[in-house]
């Protein structure tokens, strides 16, 4: 049987010569120490692991071999069979026959192997011919003593009932095959010639390699690239030592005519002087041809090395891409259960899973798409009977999709469900401290549902396990922004939301258009710039307190890039002797834009990405650092924080007064009645900086409320005099508390007894039958 699929049958090549050689290793092993069962045990999985392989691909005859090596070897285990160096003969045909079959499968070629004679061998068939079979008048072989194929394992227990009968009808067509003598027949596996294997020609077609070598090769090839900037460097340097020549023997040639003018009058000393000139004039021709020459094969080496080095990163690229459905499919199954769990009928369709990436980007990006389905399904996807209610089927379409750009690799997260809400969004950062109410006035829409990517940032008023905690957009944007890519949402109420995830194709390098500021070269992502032009003061005109200009009809945000960096005082155009017009790059990052003012632009350049060391594992606007063609460290600037900077800027004095404010220990009231467990957590809290004042119960926490003032409220359930419950009620009917974050720990952990918790006003229910005190601490940290 041929494999059809390209894909499958590479993998099945690679896989199955692996597991054939580490068989036949296993085999020579145990023929020496037949006692060693690990080794046993490994030749077991390496069959039944190619049993799997050839069953699912419909190669029967590898299949049927490998289970009657598992008969064989589970006869040895038991110890009904001993290890010998027959039926290491034995095993070694059969290894022969499936490495034939293998190959035929793969290259679409008839295999020379007869399974029902290796079948009969394995079995303990002779190995004679004579003493299996005799010849008819009709040229067929009738065997004189059945090898009982028919019955291929004699313990029910160890073989599936429906794989023995469907491995028994196959049997009983290949008795009713017409069998040619063994003397006739005898397949190639037992009597080889010998002329056909001094023939044959081994290949290895394929190797596995770590993919951390592949890393290590990927930046080496980066390198090489930094290589070939530095040898352009050195043509401009030759080139300039030609201008400098071409110079020189001008001078020369001028001063040799006036030289000869001059001494026309005196024979002996023209004479003696000519030759000297002459010899001048020699020397100057011949640093000419060579520095001609020395340039010719700097072009030429250049023009080489750039051709390899294209090559030779293409190819290491290629090697590292991965379909992004590998990462895709697992996620199928998370989403049905998750949907199931909440009661909510998802479809989760999946397109462009033969996009290829970088396996960096596979790696990085599992936990922040996880986050995202989960967020979907939890907090954008409406109950059945709601989207009914509102016109909408009552499954909803969950999309994730993958594709490729000019520049980018692009995942998408778009479900039909409710879509953000702008109001809900804005009183949580309110009430988060992310921004203050007068900021919203500024900002687009498109602004304010990025706040969702805030950490600790969650509209929900009750925490719950799929999500809610305040760990998921935010860990979405650190990871994404770890790749050096953007995430950007769109959402429309009551329509959906998409999440859009760009990442560049290759993470080892990148091209950058290369600026000067204050003196100081900086590089800036070029798929991050959509133009650059020259600015005139006249240009600029103020706008809701900013500096803007108009671009393709829309006012934009403009800002000194010293200033930004805060390299020097503010100043949006120099003062002393301005100039005329002034080099301005258009940075967009998703729909947002924003004009950066440089001093210069240099070059646009290819340039490897360093990583920042342990102590820079953030720094904000820098997004990571490279070493330039001329040896100079040049910082690689981020976009993204390059206009969140902006929209900040207007923020710092709250930020400021928000951090002396967090500095001041919180209070924390903790109610519960049992005197253990109160001290334990307790002391989880106040190892966590929190000022604790405990109650024996509801009632006592009652009174004490009013005493002084309170961050947050941790409750026991169930507790004498008044429950944790009635607690939660009680202080939400004083307006003052309404604020007030309540957290209910509690051993009462069904979805009902959460709902109540939810109906009663608690912002946060936590099961102590999976109690963290790490749960507890970033619960609070989120509500406080």
């Amino acid at each position: 049987m041929f494999i059809d699929d390209d894909e499958l049958r590479d993998i099945f090549k690679a896989t199955s010569e692996e597991h054939l050689q580490q068989m036949e290793a296993n085999v020579l092993h145990l023929e020496k120490h037949p006692d060693d069962s690990a080794t046993l045990e490994n030749l077991l999985r390496e069959i039944h692991s190619l049993k799997g392989d050839a069953n699912m691909l419909g190669i029967k005859d590898i299949g049927t071999l490998a289970h009657q090596f598992e008969d064989i070897l589970g006869s040895v285990k038991r110890g009904e069979t001993v290890y010998s160096t027959e039926l290491s003969d034995r095993l070694y045909q059969g290894l022969d026959a499936m490495g034939q079959l293998v190959h035929a499968a793969v290259t679409g070629e008839t295999a020379e192997t007869n399974v029902i004679h290796v079948m009969a061998y394995l079995m303990g068939a002779p190995k004679e011919p004579e003493q299996a079979i005799e010849h008819e008048n009709n040229g067929k072989a009738i065997l004189l003593e059945p090898v009982q194929l028919a019955t291929l394992s004699t313990r029910e227990d160890e073989r599936d009932i429906e794989e023995r009968d469907a491995e028994q009808r196959d049997i009983e067509t290949w008795q009713h095959r017409d069998l040619e003598p063994f003397r006739y027949a005898t397949p190639s596996l037992l009597h080889a010639p010998k002329a056909s294997l001094s023939t044959s020609v081994h290949r290895i077609n394929t190797i596995r390699v770590e993919t951390a070598k592949l890393d290590t090769l990927m930046t080496q090839a980066g390198e090489l690239t930094v290589t070939k900037t530095r040898i352009n460097h050195r043509l401009v340097d030759i080139e300039e030592l030609l201008t400098l020549w071409e110079d020189w023997n001008r001078d020369v040639f001028s001063h040799r005519t006036a030289w000869y003018e001059g001494q026309r009058g005196a024979k002996g000393q023209f004479s003696s002087g000519q030759g000297s000139q002459q010899r001048h004039q020699e020397r100057l021709e011949q640093v000419g041809q060579r520095l001609n020459q020395l340039r010719q094969a700097a072009y030429e080496d250049s023009s080489r090395l750039e051709s390899v080095v294209t090559e030779l990163e293409a190819g290491i690229q290629a090697l590292c891409l991965l379909p992004l459905s590998t990462l895709f499919q697992p996620f199928a199954r998370m989403v049905r259960d998750l949907a199931r769990q909440e009661g909510k009928a998802i479809e989760l369709v999946i397109e462009g899973g033969d996009t290829r990436a970088d396996k960096r980007i596979l790696e990085e990006m599992k936990d922040p798409l996880m986050h995202l389905l989960r967020n979907a399904i939890d907090h954008g996807i409406e109950l059945p009977d709601e989207r009914e209610r509102l016109g909408k089927p009552r499954t909803a379409t969950l999309y994730l999709r993958g594709y490729q750009t000019a520049t980018n690799i692009v995942i998408e997260v778009s479900d039909d469900g409710c879509g953000l809400m702008i109001e809900t969004i804005k009183q949580t950062a309110v009430q988060r401290g992310v921004c203050r109410p007068d900021d919203f006035a500024k900002m687009s829409d498109r602004q304010i549902q990025a706040l969702i990517f805030a950490p600790g940032f969650s509209t929900r008023s009750l925490i719950t396990e799929v999500s809610g905690r305040g760990v998921g957009l935010d860990v979405v944007k650190t990871n994404v922004d770890r790749l050096k890519g953007t995430i950007q949402v769109e959402s429309r109420p009551n329509v959906g939301s998409t999440f859009q995830i760009q990442l560049r194709p290759t993470l080892a390098t990148a091209h950058v258009l290369l600026v000067v500021v204050e003196g100081i070269s900086y590089a800036i992502p070029v798929e991050f710039i959509e133009t650059s032009l020259l600015m005139q003061p006249s240009d600029l005109f103020t706008i809701e307190g900013q500096t803007a200009f108009l671009f393709a009809q829309q006012p934009i945000s403009i800002v000194k890039l010293a200033n930004l960096l805060e390299l020097k005082a503010p100043s949006l155009v120099p003062k002393a002797a301005p100039p005329a017009s002034f080099p301005c790059i258009i940075l967009k990052v998703g729909e947002e834009r924003l004009g950066l003012l440089v001093d210069a632009l240099i070059d646009e350049q290819d340039v490897v990405l360093k990583a920042q060391s342990q102590l820079l594992q953030r720094v904000r606007n820098v997004s990571g650092a490279t070493i330039l063609g001329t040896g100079e460290v040049c910082m690689v600037l981020n976009p993204t924080d390059l206009i969140a900077s902006v929209q900040k800027r207007t923020i710092v004095d709250h930020a400021q007064t928000s951090m002396q404010a967090a500095n001041q220990k919180q209070v924390v009231l903790l109610v519960e009645d049992s005197i253990a467990i109160r001290t334990q957590e307790k002391r989880i809290l106040e190892s966590a900086g929190y000022e604790i004042i405990t109650a024996v119960d509801g009632l006592d926490a009652l009174n004490k409320l009013p005493a002084r003032t309170f961050d947050a409220i941790v409750s026991d359930v169930q507790m004498p005099n008044l429950d944790g419950l009635a607690l939660t009620a009680k202080v939400r009917q004083h307006k003052e508390y309404n604020e007030l974050p309540i957290i209910l720990v509690t051993s009462l952990a069904s979805d009902e007894d959460k709902r109540r918790g939810a109906e009663a006003g608690a912002n946060a229910y936590i099961p102590k039958g999976s109690f963290d005190q790490t749960v507890l601490i970033e619960t609070l940290k989120r509500l406080v």
